[in-house]
């Protein structure tokens, strides 16, 4: 139950920052993954041991699906799963900056149902269980009430400006910011420090499935790019881009986009 599943991901989620603090991120040895996928480190490694272990012992009936896992069709047998970014921001951690964090969420049935996002660094703990609140650190949270978005701050990387991605040929007049995690970004929409936030590329559940539901029980309205519900633990488990903001904003994000 959601109840006693979020208390197991916050448990969690402390231990894998004690975990990864215990690395120096400019020292810690790191690869890369094929593919162009990115960066991994030892910390990477030792964390998602470290979480499947406990979580799995503690839900033996549950799934997996871990960035630093290979993936397995078993999960999608299971009508509940784990869904894990061991860190969130790897090339963050690389570079031995604080912006990065742990990311764990239950899954059951495609929906979320209970989320953490992490920055140990930073004394963040941002949480969320189905029904119950979001939460930074036990404090309710919400979303901005910014109703106008030429006047909002918008977190966003640079591609997503591109005028090929919006109805008029450019993107409309709002203030872009940028942080290195996913997962933090839309924590921070959630907790009302920015307005809304979009990525515009295939997105890993990994980097999502905690703060879809860390908005969605603050209040703010999170889509994939083209205004769909988020679906996890799908047999690919990416998802077209997201779409997160209180829901003035996010409506005319969604409207000024080109759906082709």
């Amino acid at each position: 139950m959601p109840a006693t599943d979020l208390p197991l991901l916050i448990d969690a989620a402390r231990e894998a920052g004690r975990i990864a603090a215990g690395f120096s991120g400019r020292k810690a040895r790191r690869w890369d993954k094929p593919d162009g996928a990115g960066p991994v480190t030892e910390a990477d490694i030792a964390v998602n041991d470290l979480l499947e272990e406990r979580l799995r012992s503690a839900r033996p009936t549950y799934g997996w699906l871990s960035e630093e896992t290979d993936d397995s069709a078993e999960r999608l047998t299971r009508d509940k799963v784990f869904i894990v970014d061991p860190i969130d921001g790897t090339r963050s951690f690389v570079e031995g900056s604080n912006t990065w964090a742990h990311a764990l969420a239950v899954v059951e049935n495609g929906v979320v149902t209970a989320g953490v996002v992490y920055l140990p660094m930073r004394n963040l703990m941002y949480s969320a269980a189905i029904g119950q609140g979001a939460f930074l650190n036990e404090e309710p949270i919400q979303p901005t009430r910014q109703h106008d978005l030429s006047g909002s701050e918008i977190l966003a990387a640079r591609p997503a400006l591109n005028g090929s991605h919006w109805r008029d040929g450019s993107a409309p007049e709002f203030r872009c910011e940028y942080r290195p995690s996913l997962a933090y970004r839309l924590a921070l929409v959630a907790q009302g420090r920015f307005d809304g936030m979009l990525t515009l590329r295939p997105c890993w559940e990994w980097d999502i499935a905690a703060g879809d539901l860390i908005l969605r029980e603050a209040g703010a309205v999170c889509t994939d790019r083209a205004g769909g519900a988020l679906r996890f633990n799908n047999p690919v488990p990416q998802l077209d881009g997201v779409i997160a903001a209180g829901p003035a904003i996010h409506t005319q994000i969604s409207r000024a986009l080109d759906a082709g």
